[in-house]
C-alpha cells in the first residue's frame, strides 16, 4: 500500500495498457485494485489503423510528391478489398480492428495467446505468438493491437520482419517495445517494407534525431491516435459504471490481470 495514500484500494487508469505503468511504479506490488478503460479506444484506434494502412495502399505518399511538383501522371494502385491483413492481439481494440477491416471486403487473421481459443467476428484464422512467422509472407499487412507483456516485447524483430512482403505495411497501435525498432528502420531504408504507420515508439517522446520523423515511407503519430472528442465521456462511463458497481459490491469491469500484465 503506497504510504502516501494508505486508504487508497482501487484506481481507475485512462487507458487500456497499464502494465508498464504499474510495474514501473512499484504499484504492482500492493493490494489495490486496478481497473482499465478497455473498450475506450477501440473505434478510434482501428480508423487509424485503416486510414494507415489505405495511405499506402492506394499510393498516397507518391500522389502528396506529385502535387508538389504539379506533376499528373495516370498510375495504378492496389485495392484494399480482398486483401490479407493480420491482427496481433485479440482483445477489445484487435477485434474492433478485425471488425471494421472485414466491413471493407478484407480477409483478417489474428494472433492470440497460446493455449487459449478464439471465437472472433470477422477473424478467418487464428495463429498463437508462437507459430505466426510461418502467416508472415501471405499477408498484406500487418497490425499490431496487442498489449506488451513477456510474450509481446520485441515480438516483431528483424527476422520477423524479413517474412513481410516488401510491399506490406506495418501499423503498431500497441506498444513501441512490442518492435526492435532499430530493425524497423533498417527494412523501411532498404526497402523492404511498404511502410509503417505508427502511433507508439520505444521512447516518447520520439528522439529529434530519430530516423523515423524524416521517413517518407512512415507515418508518425505522437501517442495520440486514440485521443478523440469523445474520448473523455467513454471514459467517465467506464468510471461511473465501475463506481455503482464497487458501492453495490459487485464485480468490476476490466479488471487488470497483474499474471497476464494487461
Amino acid at each position: 500500500m503506497p504510504v502516501n495514500c494508505p486508504r487508497l484500494t482501487w484506481i481507475q487508469a485512462t487507458s487500456a495498457g497499464i502494465g508498464q505503468y504499474v510495474e514501473r511504479t512499484g504499484l504492482a506490488e500492493s493490494d489495490i485494485t486496478f481497473t482499465t478503460a478497455a473498450g475506450a479506444h477501440g473505434v478510434p484506434l482501428a480508423e487509424f489503423a485503416l486510414a494507415g494502412v489505405l495511405h499506402f495502399v492506394k499510393g498516397l505518399p507518391r500522389l502528396r510528391d506529385w502535387q508538389r511538383a504539379h506533376h499528373w501522371e495516370s498510375h495504378t494502385t492496389r485495392q484494399l478489398a480482398g486483401s490479407r491483413v493480420m491482427v496481433v492481439g485479440l482483445g477489445g481494440i484487435g477485434r474492433e480492428v478485425a471488425r471494421l477491416f472485414s466491413l471493407m471486403g478484407v480477409e483478417v487473421w489474428g494472433v492470440g495467446r497460446p493455449g487459449r481459443s478464439y471465437t472472433v467476428p470477422g477473424v478467418s484464422r487464428v495463429h498463437s505468438f508462437l507459430d505466426f512467422e510461418a502467416a508472415l509472407p501471405d499477408v498484406d499487412a500487418l497490425i499490431l493491437a496487442c498489449p506488451l507483456t513477456g510474450w509481446t516485447r520485441g515480438l516483431i524483430d528483424e527476422t520477423r520482419l524479413r517474412m513481410l512482403r516488401p510491399d506490406a505495411v506495418l501499423v503498431n497501435i500497441a506498444r513501441g517495445p512490442v518492435v526492435d525498432e532499430e530493425a524497423l528502420v533498417e527494412a523501411l531504408r532498404e526497402g523492404r517494407l511498404g511502410g509503417a504507420c505508427l502511433d507508439v515508439f520505444a521512447a516518447e517522446p520520439l528522439p529529434a534525431g530519430s530516423p523515423l520523423w524524416d521517413m517518407d515511407n512512415v507515418i508518425v503519430s505522437p501517442h495520440s491516435a486514440s485521443t478523440v472528442t469523445t474520448e473523455n465521456a467513454y471514459i467517465t462511463d467506464i468510471f461511473t459504471d465501475n463506481l455503482r458497481r464497487r458501492l453495490e459490491g459487485r464485480p468490476l469491469r476490466n479488471l487488470y490481470s497483474r499474471e497476464n500484465g494487461y
